[in-house]
C-alpha cells in the first residue's frame, strides 16, 4: 500500500513538472506584458529597462529554471495589472472559489445520489421520469445560460436573490467566508446551483446505472434468498457497492468544478480565482495566468492521488491486486 502511494506521488510530481513546462512555454508567447506596464508613448529605453528588470531578455532555460524554482515555493512573481504578488492575489481569491466549489459539489452529491437511487428503485414512476428530464436539461443547457435564466427568474422577476457579488463575508484569519451571514447565503445559492447542476445530473445518471447493474448481481439474489429486508438489500448492500465508482467520479469532478468555475464566476461576478483569471487574460497578465494553471493542475493531481488511495481502501479487490507480488 505504501509503495503504491509512493508510485502515485512520484507520478504526480512528474505531471506537475510537465504542466509547468507547458504553461511557461505557452504563456511566454501569449503577448508582450511590457505593453501593459508602460504608456503608449513610452520610449524604447524605458521598455528595454522594464524588460530587463522582469528578466524577459534572459535565455529560455534561465527563465524557466527561475520560474520552476519560484513556483515550487508558491512564488509566482508580481502581477503586471495589479502590481501585487500573485500569491497574495490567489490567497485573497481562493476562499471564494473553494467555498463555491464545495457547496456546489455537496449539492450535486446529495441530490444526485438521492435522485439516482430513486430513479433506479422506482424507474417506472412519474417522479423518476421527471428526474430523467431534469438530468437531460442539466446536461444539455450551457452553464452561462443556466446562470442567466436563474438571474432573470430569482433576481430580476422575483427579487429574492442578489444577481452578483458574494454578499457580506466574515474574516477568519486570512480566510473569508460568507457562510456566517444571511446575504452570503443568498449570494451563494444561484452560483452553487449553476455550477453544480451538470455534476448533479452526471452523478444521478451514474448512480442510477450502477444501482440497476448491482441489483441484478448474484449476491443481491442471495441476500433476498436469505430473507433480508428490502431496505437492508437496497441501502446496506446495493448502495454501498454502487458508491465505489462514484468516489472516483466525484473526486475528479471536484477538480473540474474548480477549474470550470470561470464561467459561473464571470456570470455572477463572483470574486474568485476564475474571475481573476478572466481579467488576467484580458490584460495579458502572464504571471496570474501561469499561476492559475499551476494551481488548478495541483488541485487535480492532489485529488486524483487521494482518490486513488481511497479507492484501494474502499475496494478490497483492488487492494488485493496491489498487494499481490508481480
Amino acid at each position: 500500500m505504501l509503495a503504491f502511494a509512493l508510485r502515485r506521488a512520484i507520478q504526480a510530481i512528474g505531471v506537475m513538472i510537465a504542466v509547468g513546462i507547458i504553461s511557461f512555454a505557452m504563456f511566454r508567447f501569449a503577448g508582450d506584458p511590457v505593453s501593459q506596464l508602460v504608456p503608449i508613448d513610452a520610449s524604447a529605453a524605458e521598455r528595454a529597462s522594464i524588460r530587463e528588470s522582469l528578466g524577459l531578455d534572459d535565455p529560455f532555460i534561465v527563465q524557466f529554471g527561475r520560474y520552476l524554482f519560484d513556483a515550487a515555493q508558491f512564488k509566482f512573481g508580481v502581477s503586471y495589472q495589479f502590481r501585487q504578488p500573485v500569491s497574495d492575489l490567489l490567497k485573497e481569491r481562493m476562499p471564494a472559489t473553494l467555498e463555491l466549489a464545495v457547496c456546489a459539489t455537496i449539492l450535486a452529491l446529495v441530490f444526485g445520489i438521492i435522485m439516482g437511487v430513486f430513479s433506479a428503485l422506482r424507474r417506472d414512476s412519474l417522479m423518476a421520469k421527471l428526474f430523467q428530464m431534469v438530468s437531460l436539461i442539466g446536461i444539455s443547457l450551457p452553464t452561462f445560460l443556466i446562470g442567466i435564466l436563474l438571474i432573470y427568474l430569482f433576481s430580476v422577476t422575483l427579487g429574492w436573490l442578489p444577481s452578483f457579488g458574494r454578499g457580506d463575508v466574515v474574516k477568519l484569519g486570512w480566510w473569508t467566508s460568507g457562510l456566517f451571514t444571511v446575504s452570503g447565503w443568498k449570494a451563494l445559492i444561484m452560483p452553487s446551483i449553476t455550477l453544480g447542476l451538470f455534476q448533479m445530473t452526471l452523478i444521478m445518471r451514474l448512480v442510477r446505472a450502477e444501482m440497476l447493474e448491482v441489483l441484478r448481481t448474484d449476491y443481491i439474489r442471495f441476500a433476498r434468498a436469505r430473507g433480508l429486508t428490502t431496505r437492508a438489500i437496497h441501502f446496506g448492500h446495493a448502495l454501498r457497492n454502487t458508491l465505489v465508482p462514484v468516489i472516483t467520479v466525484v473526486g475528479l469532478q471536484f477538480g473540474s468544478v474548480i477549474a470550470f468555475s470561470i464561467i459561473t464566476e464571470q456570470v455572477f461576478q463572483w470574486p474568485g480565482m476564475g474571475l481573476l483569471f478572466v481579467q488576467a487574460v484580458q490584460n495579458v497578465d502572464i504571471p496570474i495566468m501561469a499561476a492559475y494553471l499551476i494551481m488548478v493542475s495541483l488541485i487535480f493531481v492532489t485529488i486524483n492521488l487521494v482518490v486513488d488511495i481511497l479507492y484501494t481502501v474502499v475496494d478490497p479487490r483492488l487492494r488485493a491486486t496491489i498487494s499481490r507480488p508481480a
